[in-house]
């Protein structure tokens, strides 16, 4: 689980749902597990809003950057794809060739 030095501080405009799920994040044990699980961070019951907030910033961070990864994967099979495709394009006899 990573600890990192955090340098500074922003406003997050949250609205009532938002509080609620905060205040469920922060008390329940299996809450907690799961947002750690997905985030990396280390959270105990006594953590702060702030920390609990920071842990849902990473995890929505990793989950985005999993997706860009995926998506770059994606493109790269299809581009290998297409180059195979026109290898054997390049290596088919030509239908002309056979005329006499």
């Amino acid at each position: 689980m990573d600890t990192v030095q955090r340098s500074t501080r922003k406003s997050l405009p949250l609205t009532e749902r938002d509080v609620r799920e905060l205040a469920a994040l922060r008390a329940s044990a299996s809450h907690r597990a799961a947002l750690m699980d997905l985030s990396g961070v280390d959270l105990t019951e006594g953590s702060s809003e702030a920390a609990v907030l920071h842990a849902v910033w990473e995890a929505g961070l990793k989950a985005v950057l999993e997706r860009l990864e995926d998506a770059g994967y994606a493109e790269m099979a299809a581009e290998r794809d297409q180059d195979r495709h026109q290898r054997v394009a390049r290596r088919r006899r030509p239908e002309w060739a056979d005329e006499a």
